[in-house]
C-alpha cells in the first residue's frame, strides 16, 4: 500500500485545474508544482528513545504571468476552491509587480518531451519501516559505537529516517511531468572522553534504496573510531602548508564551486567566477562531469524545476570551465541559454587525478606532510572575492602517516588559488547529495592556531 494520500493521477488533475483556471482568469502563462511528502525519523540516545517524528505535508505552488509581470502564491489545501483562490492571489500579485524582461516560461523546444519526462531513474524505494524497527536499527548503531572502547562514554544519538515524496510539475506550454522518490538515512554521533578531554565525531549513510545503506553497526563503529582518534588533539602554530580535505569536506569544497558558478551569483555579480567561462580555473588534468540520469542518484532527474530537459555534460574539462549552472531566468539575465539547472546541480562527479593512488592510505602516503582536515566550522566564504576562512579540525600528517589530531585552528586562502592549486583528487570517493568526489589535496593554504 502506498504511503501517499494522493496518486500521481490526482496530482496531475490538480495541476491541470491550476492551468485551466489561470487561463480562464486571463494569465498569459502559468506554471505549477503539486507535491506531497511523508517521512519518519527516530533518534535514540544512550539506548533510550529521544525523539520520534512523523511528517506529512503537501502543497501547490502557482506562478502566473501577465506578459512579463510575475506573481506567485501557494497553498497546502488541495480543494477546488483553494486552487482557484491561489491562482487568483498569484494574479493579484502579478498585477502590481514591475515588468521583468527575463520573466517567463522556458523556450518550448527546451522542455522535456513526454517520453523524457517519464524516464524511470529508479528513484523510488519505499522503506516499510515500523517505529519499533527504526528504534532497533538506531540502537544497534549506538551499541556498536559504545562497544569499540570504554572511552566512548556518551552519545549525541543515532538517527534513522525514511522519507518519500512525489510531485507533478506542469506549465501552460503543454509540459507535465513528475515522479516519486525516496531518501533514507542512518547516522551516529558518539563522544569519546579521556579525563577532561572530550571529542565527538559522526558518520552517516544516505541512499534512495534502504538496501544500499551501510550496516548500522558499521556506521556506529566507524563513527566511534573517528571520535577516539581525536583524543589528545593539539593546536598548531601559524604556518603555510598543503591541506587535504577529507572526501566529505571535498564535496563541500565542490559545493563552493557550484555556488560561485551558478547563475544567481553570476548575474548579481557576487561571484569571483564571473566571466570565467572558457578559462582554466583548475589544474589541466581536472575533470568534472554532470550526470542527471544516474539510476538511484541522489540528484537525478529527467528535467529541472523549470521543466527543461536535463542532459549529461562536461562542466570542467582539462581544467577549463565549460559551463555554468543556469536556470531559464538566470540564463536570460546573462544573455545565455539554460543549462537545465533550475533547482541546482545534478550528480556532479569529480574524476580522480590521473596518477591518484588506489586508496586513501596511498594518497596520505603521497601527501607526505601537512594538514588533513576532517571537520569545518563556520561559513567564512566571500564569494565576491573568493576569500576563504573556516574553523577546522583534523590531523597533522608527517612522513605520509597521521602524527596527531589537531583542533581549534583556522584554514585560510582564496578559492581561485585553491582551485588552481589542487594537487590531487583521491579515489576514496563518497557521495554527499549532488556531489561525488574523493579527498582533495590543495598545495598551499594558511593554517593558524586560535
Amino acid at each position: 500500500m502506498s504511503a501517499f494520500s494522493f496518486s500521481q493521477d490526482q496530482l496531475r488533475a490538480r495541476a491541470a485545474d491550476v492551468l485551466r483556471h489561470a487561463e480562464r482568469c486571463g494569465a498569459s502563462a502559468c506554471e505549477t508544482d503539486v507535491s506531497e511528502g511523508v517521512g519518519q525519523s527516530v533518534t535514540v540516545r544512550r539506548g533510550e528513545v529521544e525523539t520520534i517524528e512523523f511528517n506529512r505535508d503537501k502543497g501547490i505552488g502557482v506562478t502566473v504571468y501577465l506578459g512579463q509581470r510575475r506573481g506567485h502564491a501557494s497553498t497546502s489545501d488541495f480543494s477546488a476552491r483553494a486552487i482557484r483562490d491561489t491562482v487568483e492571489a498569484a494574479l493579484s500579485i502579478a498585477r502590481f509587480t514591475a515588468e521583468d524582461a527575463c520573466a517567463g516560461l522556458p523556450e518550448p523546444e527546451r522542455l522535456a518531451r513526454p517520453e523524457t519526462a517519464a524516464m524511470d531513474l529508479d528513484l523510488h524505494h519505499p522503506w516499510d519501516l515500523s517505529v519499533e524497527a527504526a528504534i532497533d536499527i538506531a540502537r544497534r548503531s549506538e551499541v556498536a559505537a559504545f562497544a569499540v572502547s570504554p572511552l566512548v562514554k556518551n552519545s549525541e544519538g543515532a538517527t534513522v529516517s525514511a522519507h518519500a515524496a512525489h510531485f507533478v510539475a506542469a506549465n501552460s506550454l503543454g509540459f507535465m511531468g513528475g515522479f516519486p522518490s525516496t531518501r533514507h538515512f542512518i547516522s551516529c554521533v558518539p563522544l569519546a572522553a579521556r579525563g577532561k578531554d572530550m571529542q565527538r565525531d559522526d558518520w552517516h549513510s544516505g541512499r534512495r534504496d534502504p538496501a544500499d545503506l551501510a550496516a548500522p553497526e558499521a556506521i556506529g563503529d566507524y563513527a566511534a573510531r573517528r571520535a577516539l582518534s581525536r583524543l589528545g588533539a593539539r593546536k598548531l602554530g601559524t604556518r603555510q602548508c598543503q591541506v587535504m580535505f577529507e572526501a566529505p569536506l571535498a564535496a563541500m569544497l565542490m559545493g563552493s564551486f557550484v555556488h560561485a558558478a551558478s547563475g544567481g551569483s553570476l548575474y548579481r555579480k557576487t561571484s569571483f567566477l564571473a566571466d570565467s567561462l572558457g578559462r582554466r580555473i583548475f589544474p589541466d588534468w581536472m575533470r568534472i562531469e554532470e550526470r542527471p540520469h544516474l539510476r538511484k542518484g541522489l540528484a537525478s532527474s529527467p528535467f529541472d524545476d523549470d521543466g527543461v530537459a536535463t542532459r549529461d555534460r562536461s562542466v570542467v574539462q582539462d581544467g577549463v570551465l565549460q559551463g555554468y549552472f543556469l536556470s531559464t531566468y538566470t540564463a536570460r539575465k546573462l544573455a545565455m541559454q539554460t543549462t537545465g539547472n533550475a533547482g541546482g546541480s545534478h550528480n556532479l562527479i569529480v574524476a580522480p587525478s590521473p596518477d591518484a593512488p588506489a586508496d586513501f592510505a596511498g594518497l596520505l602516503h603521497r601527501f607526505g606532510a601537512g594538514l588533513l582536515v576532517t571537520e569545518l566550522l563556520g561559513h567564512g566564504i566571500n564569494y565576491v572575492t573568493g576569500d576563504y576562512s573556516r574553523g577546522a579540525a583534523g590531523y597533522w600528517v608527517e612522513n605520509g602517516e597521521i602524527a596527531y589530531p589537531v583542533h581549534e585552528i583556522t584554514i585560510a586562502g582564496n578559492l581561485r588559488d585553491m582551485f588552481a592549486g589542487i594537487a590531487a583528487v583521491g579515489r576514496d570517493t563518497v557521495t554527499r547529495g549532488a556531489r561525488t568526489v574523493g579527498s582533495i589535496v590543495v598545495n598551499r593554504m594558511t593554517v593558524a592556531g586560535s
